[in-house]
Order: C-alpha cells, then structure tokens, then sequence
C-alpha cells in the first residue's frame, strides 16, 4: 500500500499528494510545522508538540483552521492508516493558496498536511561511537529577525549550516548566535558535560524550544543530575567531558569530535548513556 498523506482532511497516495505552486508555504516558507515521533503506536508527548504548533502559528498572525483535538485526531489517523509503529509525523500548516505577492492575507485557507512514515536519521552505529562536527560560520538567525522559537518553514538558515556540515564530511554543525555563543544544532539541541553537570543553551541564546530537550532536562532532575540552562561558548565545548544533541528525530546522539578536537575520552560518556537509558525507558511509558 502507498504511503497515504493527509491534507485537508482527506488521504492522498504519496504520488498524488499535491499542494498548488502559489501556496505561500511554496512560495514563501509562509508556514509552520512540527516534527514529532511514535513509540509503539503512539506519539512521544503529542500534547506539548501540538501547543508549540499552536505557538509557532500565533506567532506569525496564522490561524490553524481546526481544533487541537481535531489536530490529534487527524494525526492518528495518520499513524494508524499507514500502520507507524515506530516513525516520524511531520505536521505542516501553510498559509494557503494566494497570488506571486507578498501579502499573507490574500490567503483565505490555511493548508494542514500531515506525514507519517518510518525514519531512520541516524545510522545505529553512529550512536555506538559518537558523531564528529564542525562549527559552522552561519550564524544563528537573531530571535529580533526571526525568533528561532518559532519552528517556521523558513529553514533557509540551518540548510546553509547543513551545507557547511555536508562539505566538511560531517552529519552535524554547531551553529554560533549572534554573540559567538552556541546557540543549537542544524537540526538538534545541544547539551554538554562540565565538571559532572549538565549544560544546554537558554532559550534567549536564540533556539527552538525542543521537546526532546525539555523531556532530557525532566530526566535529569529526576536521576539526580546537575542540570542547568545557561551561556557557552565554543570553548566550553571543547574543554566538556561530555557532549550530546537531542532531537525528535535524533533522540540523544553522542558528539566525540567538533573541529577536530576530541571530547572527553572520544566515546560517548556514562551522563550520556544514562540518559539515553532513561529516555528510551521514558518513551516506552
């Protein structure tokens, strides 16, 4: 069976799933989403990524043209139509159809668009051994331009970092805020390990709010580690005993390398694994 896409309240085979050329979301980025992952059937914290969806929406003067509850009705059925068990659901919400011009509100209809297949972001081994990245000269969107809170479907600036990775032969770049602290990943957040305490940027360091992210600090607090929201720099990194990126997609990946220089020991660290443990344990409840 084809993969079924939901749009507008009905499926559509993969082949036939089609949007107009003059959705503002084509033409502009003029949307928002979310990505959220399904453990045995059901989605990792549903609720809170249909809050920050709702956020993301608001945000940019977006009306979302059906109810939360509807929302996570659609996307189950999503799941369940396509038989996801273990998978990735990318939740969509353009602008709508409206004309080669810059004005939001020629566009009557909001479009919903929802997909549900298998993902497989990482290669298993990868989580084994750790991955290697680079920091990337992009720098971070400041939140006074675009606030990186908002998960838009402009994402021109993390592509130009991924390009950054891609060239240098790695998976992952570290992206700078506009202060040269460490704001996030291309596609994840970033935590390390100093002196056995947990380190993540603030919010204010210019990132995206993740879920994964709030779900690992939660973890923390509950094994009894150290865990704190606060400033970096690149050194900080390179000096940590530990280093890992969270994501829906990622979940907790281990980081043994940036610019070349090795972290820790160079093998994913026990913090690290501790709570990987945990959290698989977590999205088996």
């Amino acid at each position: 069976m084809s993969l079924q896409i939901y749009i507008d309240g009905k499926f559509y085979d993969k082949e036939n799933a089609k949007i107009s050329v003059f959705d503002h979301g084509v033409l502009y980025g003029d949307g928002v989403f979310e990505g959220l992952r399904s453990y045995n059937g059901k989605v990792f914290r549903l609720e809170q990524h249909i809050d920050r969806l709702w956020d993301s929406a608001k945000s940019i003067a977006l009306d979302i043209p059906m109810s939360k509850a509807e929302m996570i009705d659609a996307i189950n059925q999503t799941t369940a139509i396509n038989n996801i068990k273990e998978g990735y659901i990318r939740v969509i919400i353009t602008r709508g159809v409206g004309d080669l011009g810059l004005d939001p509100f020629v566009c009557v209809h909001p479009q919903v668009i929802i997909i549900a297949a298998q993902l497989a972001l990482y290669p298993k081994e990868l989580y084994e051994k750790g991955l290697d990245i680079v920091t990337a000269s992009t720098m971070r969107t400041p939140p006074a331009a675009l606030n990186p809170r908002i998960k838009s479907l402009n994402y021109l600036n993390n592509i130009m970092a991924k390009v950054e990775a891609s060239r240098a032969g790695c998976e992952e770049a570290l992206i700078l805020n506009h202060k040269g602290e460490v704001a996030e990943c291309t596609g994840d957040n970033i935590f390390i390990v100093r002196n056995g305490e947990l380190l993540t940027p603030p919010i204010d360091a210019g990132i995206l709010e993740g879920i994964t992210r709030n779900a690992v600090l939660e973890l923390a607090k509950k094994s009894g580690i150290v865990a704190k929201e606060i400033a970096f720099t690149r050194h900080d990194v390179y000096v940590a005993e530990e280093c890992f990126l969270t994501g829906s997609g990622a979940e907790l990946i281990p980081v043994v390398s940036i610019d070349k220089r090795i972290i820790g020991n160079g093998k994913p660290g026990t913090v690290t694994k501790k709570l990987l443990d945990a959290f698989h344990e977590e999205t088996k409840r």
